[in-house]
């Protein structure tokens, strides 16, 4: 079956705004004169965007899960290597256009957090004001520490349970892998594809949405 393929790039940095802007698109009468496509939003950031690739695929991610368009394909055409193209296998550049006018999308584990926002890339739970993080983290039921650490990563996954974290600078293998990672703490910051916030929370979670997303892949 053909695709509809509807280009986005940075425009409104507010979550809410880029949500109804892909409202807006999918429910254009016009987009819809190829019978039977089905809609893929190509998501195409630059370098020259103030916000970083990743973070605002994640936000067109939230936003469809927000609008409950998880049905729509979407195909990532980033400027250059990210955390997430190598998550999910993705060429960038020239190449990454071709795999987004040509490819077949596949499900995906989509992974969110409590706040409602998902995560493509990399997150990191840190201590405050670059202090070390006091606390615990668990995957399911594994412990990933207990105590004092210097950082939690946290990672999708392309496969069953969904998600992935460990120890920052831990040996490889060090990963725990589940459904949910859950770092509770005295002193809990959370920073998303590289974007950190600066509010002190007692506990963050990043766990499998109920539903896959459809990503076009290789």
């Amino acid at each position: 079956m053909p695709s509809l393929l509807i280009t986005v790039s940075p425009g409104d940095e507010v979550p809410s705004a880029l949500t109804r802007r892909l409202a807006g698109l999918l429910d254009d009468p016009s987009a819809g004169s190829s019978a039977g496509a089905v809609p893929r939003i190509v998501v195409a950031p630059t370098d020259s965007d103030a916000m970083a690739p990743d973070a605002f695929l994640a936000r067109v991610v939230a936003a469809l899960m927000k609008l409950e368009r998880l049905d729509v394909e979407v195909a990532y055409v980033a400027p250059h290597a990210t955390a997430a193209t190598g998550n999910y296998g993705l060429p960038h550049g020239d190449a990454a256009m071709r795999l987004a006018e040509t490819g077949t999308a596949q499900q995906l584990p989509l992974i969110r957090d409590d706040a409602a926002t998902v995560l493509v890339g990399r997150a990191r739970h840190l201590g405050a004001a670059g202090e070390k993080l006091h606390g615990e983290c668990i995957a399911d039921s594994a412990t990933i520490f207990d105590g004092t650490v210097r950082a939690v990563e946290i990672e999708p996954l392309t496969v069953e349970p969904g998600v992935r974290g460990r120890r920052a600078r831990a040996l490889p293998g060090g990963w725990k892998s589940g459904r949910a990672v859950q770092t509770g703490g005295t002193n809990l910051v959370v920073e998303r594809e590289g974007e950190l916030t600066d509010r002190v929370v007692k506990r963050s979670t990043f766990y499998r949405h109920h539903i896959d997303w459809r990503l076009v892949r290789p």
